[in-house]
């Protein structure tokens, strides 16, 4: 039974899927559109979110210790100072009004190797 037990391992030991993950995130921001599996999009899509609230709450804030501290945090998770600034100075105004729900995915099809279900996931346009 897996009660209470967060998140999905796609099939990688904790260190590769942390760098799964942080790529996913990445190349999402960089482009604003990938193409992957289903099973790694549901990750990259609750990463991806999560790092768009955390900017758009590091805009928001009053005190610059509280902005600081989101920059950093961000740096933290995604290893790229290019991301990051586009992150807190593209990304998140665009998203200042919307209470969530940063991205979709849209099925593709499965992959004609091995049939994984593909979808492509990218951000929203307001």
């Amino acid at each position: 039974m897996r009660h209470r037990i967060a998140g999905k391992k796609l099939g990688r030991s904790s260190g590769h899927r942390t760098a799964l993950r942080r790529n996913l995130v990445q190349e999402l921001l960089r482009h604003e559109r990938i193409r992957t599996t289903k099973a790694k999009a549901t990750v990259a899509r609750s990463s991806t979110e999560k790092m768009i609230t955390l900017a758009k709450r590091g805009n928001a804030a009053s005190d610059p210790a509280r902005a600081v501290h989101a920059r950093r945090l961000a740096a933290a998770r995604l290893n790229d100072p290019v991301i990051v600034q586009k992150l807190f100075d593209d990304i998140a105004p665009r998203f200042s009004e919307r209470p969530g729900g940063y991205t979709r995915v849209i099925k593709l099809g499965p992959r004609k190797g091995d049939a994984a279900e593909m979808v492509l996931i990218e951000l929203v346009e307001e």
